[in-house]
């Protein structure tokens, strides 16, 4: 794990990501992995969510009266779906340009989602708290991990869900994340990631009981290339996400 700061932002994460901040909606763009890998994550969100609130799934807005927090939000590819399902949804981003691309598509989609440019310790600051928090793709991009765990615990409700979706720290995740989907097949954009900050599932999960939550459902999200989708799976050397719960 890398050294830790007082804060969750690393610079050099947000100058990438504003860079690239254009091409979040764009399907062939520099985010096409993540537009493929959604379908997927967000059927296990929405199974777990109507699971644990007792929501209809095939109502209209099976999330109606739920208040969902997405963590580094990025252009809203999360936010979006949320608010589609009736969820009063907050996206937050610490780079300034994510939450602009994301306030525009939003008008454009006619979807009222409340974009914030800020981090995870300063929303905490606020008090505000929420059903379910959504930390996807984003620890592996903070300065400070332990900071980040404890100020998205803080903001979670009693039984509230947090989903957590990240890269584990393996020879095959490094290179196949990182070697063969930014080097080889410039599938991302090169300095995407750094192996460093990957997290193996067994110090993710004392980062989340050391914070009082339970990981309660733990999967593996795999790529097959002969059809070109993205699976759940058993396998958790290279994506993989956790769901946790704060108890009562």
């Amino acid at each position: 794990m890398v050294n830790e700061t007082h804060t969750t932002i690393d610079q050099r994460e947000i100058d990438h990501f504003s860079k690239i901040a254009a091409e979040w909606w764009n399907p062939q763009g520099k985010f096409r992995p993540l537009h493929k890998f959604n379908p997927t994550r967000l059927a296990y969100i929405k199974e777990k969510i109507c699971l644990t609130f007792h929501c209809n799934p095939t109502s209209f807005k099976p999330f109606e009266g739920l208040k969902i927090l997405d963590v580094g939000c990025g252009g809203g590819l999360l936010c979006e779906p949320m608010a589609r399902l009736g969820a009063s949804i907050t996206g937050i981003d610490a780079a300034h340009t994510n939450v602009e691309v994301a306030k525009f598509h939003a008008i454009q989609s006619n979807l009222t989602i409340d974009y914030r440019t800020t981090t995870a310790e300063e929303l905490a600051d606020t008090k505000e708290t929420f059903d379910v928090i959504l930390n996807m793709e984003i620890i592996e991009h903070v300065s400070n991990v332990s900071l980040f765990m404890s100020a998205t615990a803080k903001m979670l409700k009693p039984q509230g869900l947090m989903f957590i979706a990240t890269l584990n720290r393996t020879w095959k995740a490094w290179s196949l994340a990182i070697i063969g989907a930014e080097y080889i097949l410039n599938w991302l954009p090169k300095g995407t990631h750094n192996y460093k900050k990957f997290l193996k599932p067994e110090e993710l999960k004392n980062l989340l009981s050391t914070n009082t939550l339970t990981v309660i459902d733990e999967i593996g999200i795999t790529y097959n290339p002969l059809n070109d989708s993205w699976n759940r799976s058993k396998n958790m050397d290279i994506n993989y996400m956790l769901l946790a719960q704060r108890p009562e």
